[in-house]
C-alpha cells in the first residue's frame, strides 16, 4: 500500500521553501495513499490538511495535531469516525462520499468544542431515518450539518426526540454492519476467484502441463512467451468482463477497481519495456571497424573547415533549451560522436584532428553545440607553403610588389578619390603656358593676387 512520504510533502511544500517543519497547509489529494501516517510527526504546525480522493480506510495519526483547523477526508474508504479528540482547534470537517454507515462514532466529535461544520453527504449514513435529528442532537457545538444551517428550533425539537431518534438510528446501525460484513464476505470470495482463475491462465500460457514444452519454450520462445502473456484481444475481453460485471459499492470495490487499473498499467509498462530492450542497438562501428555515419536524433549539422586556424569546426543544432547535462560529446582522430539524451549523432572528419586539443561550447543565443577540433598537421603545413613560395620564387615576389607599389601610386593621384577639383594648379599652368614664368611678370601676379 501507499502511505504519506516525507518526499512527497516536501513536494507538495513547494510554497513553504520545502520546509516541512512550519508547513500550515498542505494538498495530498489524489495521490493514490492507503495509509495516513507521520504529519502528526512531521508537521505539528498544521492548520489545513486536504486529503481527499485517495484510498485511506481510516483517520488515524492525525491526533497531535492541535493547530488543525480544517481536515479535508472527502472521497476515500472513511467507514468510522474516530481518533480526532486531540484536534483541540478543529472548526470543519468534510467527510463527504465515505462509507461512514456507524453513525453513532460521531459521538468522538463531542470532545472538538470549536467544531462548527460537518459534511457526512454521500455516507450510507444519511439515508438513515432521523440522521439529521440524531446530529444535531449530539453535537451541541454544531453550527452547519451538510451546507445546511442548523436553526434553534430544529435543535430544541432533536434533543426532545433524542431517545427514540438514538433508538431507531442503534437498529438501523445493526443492520447495516450485518450487510458490510456479508459484503466484506462476497468481496473476500470474489477475490480469490480472480487470483485462482488468473493462476490457471497464467499456468495455461506457461504450458505447466506439459514439462517438455515447458522446457523447451524456455529455452528457445522466452521472449515470445512473454509477449503472447498480454494480448490486445484478450486484454479487451477481460477489461468488458472486469467493467461490465456488476458489483456494490464498497471500499472493497474500490480498492479492487484501484488494483486492477495499476495491474493493467504496470503490465502496459513491462510490454514496453521488453520492446525497448528488443530493439537492435545501433551500429556505429561495423565489425570490420568502418565508422560510419550516423544521426539518430535528426539534428541538423554543419561543418566547417577553418583553414586560417587550421581546424575543423561542426556546428550541431541542439535543441535551445535541453539541458546541456544530456549532451556527451567523444572526440576521436577520424571521428566526432555526441549522444544527445543518448540518441548518437556521429560523423567521421576529413581529416585527422587532435582530441585533446579540441574544445565544446554551446550558444547562449540558439543553444547550438559548437565543436573545434584543431588539425592533426596543423602549422607545419602553413610554414612550408609560406617559405618554399620564397624561396622559389623570388621574381615572382619582386613583381608582386612592384605592382602594389604601382597600385599605390595609381591611388594617390587618382582624381575619382577627390570630391572637388585642384583649381589652383589648373590655373598656374595656364598662366605657366601662356606668359611665361610668373616671378618676371610683377604687373601679372597683382592682378591675379586681386
Amino acid at each position: 500500500f501507499l502511505s504519506v512520504t516525507e518526499d512527497l510533502v516536501r513536494r507538495r511544500a513547494e510554497h513553504n521553501n520545502c520546509e516541512i517543519f512550519s508547513l500550515e497547509e498542505i494538498s495530498l489529494h489524489q495521490q493514490e495513499i492507503e495509509k495516513l501516517e507521520y504529519l502528526d510527526k512531521w508537521c505539528r504546525d498544521l492548520k489545513i490538511l486536504y486529503l481527499q480522493n485517495n484510498l485511506i480506510p481510516k483517520i488515524e495519526n492525525v491526533g497531535k495535531l492541535k493547530k488543525l483547523e480544517y481536515l479535508n477526508v472527502a472521497l476515500n474508504n472513511i467507514e468510522r469516525i474516530e481518533n480526532l479528540e486531540g484536534c483541540e482547534e478543529l472548526k470543519k470537517l468534510d467527510l463527504t462520499a465515505n462509507f461512514i454507515g456507524e453513525l453513532s462514532s460521531i459521538e468522538a466529535l463531542k470532545y472538538n468544542i470549536h467544531l462548527k461544520e460537518l459534511f457526512l453527504v454521500g455516507n450510507p449514513c444519511t439515508e438513515f431515518e432521523g440522521y439529521r435529528q440524531f446530529v444535531v442532537a449530539t453535537l451541541h457545538q454544531l453550527k452547519c450539518l451538510d451546507s445546511k444551517e442548523i436553526e434553534r428550533s430544529e435543535r430544541i425539537q432533536a434533543l426532545q426526540n433524542y431517545p427514540e431518534v438514538k433508538q431507531k438510528i442503534r437498529d438501523q446501525e445493526q443492520a447495516y454492519l450485518l450487510k458490510r460484513a456479508r459484503e466484506k464476505e462476497e468481496a473476500q470470495k470474489r477475490m480469490q476467484e480472480r487470483k485462482d482463475k488468473k493462476k490457471t491462465q497464467m499456468e495455461s500460457k506457461l504450458g505447466f502441463d506439459s514439462p517438455d514444452s515447458l522446457q523447451s519454450k524456455e529455452n528457445h520462445h522466452a521472449e515470445d512467451r512473454e509477449q503472447e502473456m498480454w494480448k490486445p484481444a484478450e486484454d479487451e475481453e477481460e477489461d468488458r468482463r472486469f467493467w461490465e460485471e456488476p458489483t456494490p459499492y464498497t471500499p472493497e470495490s474500490r480498492l479492487e477497481t484501484h488494483r486492477y487499473i495499476e495491474e493493467k498499467r504496470r503490465a502496459k509498462d513491462n510490454i514496453r519495456e521488453s520492446r525497448k530492450r528488443e530493439k537492435p542497438l545501433q551500429t556505429l562501428i561495423t565489425a570490420e571497424g568502418k565508422v560510419l555515419n550516423v544521426n539518430v536524433p535528426k539534428l541538423h549539422f554543419f561543418l566547417k573547415d577553418d583553414e586560417e586556424n587550421n581546424q575543423i569546426i561542426l556546428d550541431l543544432a541542439v535543441y535551445r533549451h535541453l539541458d546541456t547535462s544530456l549532451l556527451d560529446v567523444d572526440v576521436q582522430p577520424t571521428y566526432i560522436r555526441v549522444l544527445v539524451k543518448g540518441k548518437p549523432f556521429q560523423l567521421v572528419l576529413p581529416e585527422e584532428v587532435k582530441p585533446d586539443s579540441s574544445s565544446a561550447k554551446r550558444s547562449q543565443t540558439t543553444g547550438h553545440l559548437v565543436v573545434s577540433m584543431p588539425k592533426a598537421k596543423e602549422t607545419i603545413l602553413t610554414k612550408q607553403k609560406v617559405s618554399t613560395s620564397i624561396k622559389d620564387s623570388d621574381c615572382n615576389a619582386l613583381q608582386k610588389n612592384a605592382r602594389r607599389s604601382r597600385q599605390v601610386e595609381k591611388l594617390e593621384v587618382d582624381p575619382s578619390k577627390y570630391s572637388f577639383p585642384d583649381v589652383t594648379k589648373i590655373v598656374q599652368e595656364k598662366e605657366r603656358i601662356g606668359q611665361g614664368p610668373i616671378k618676371l611678370e610683377p604687373q601679372k601676379v597683382t592682378e591675379t593676387k586681386k
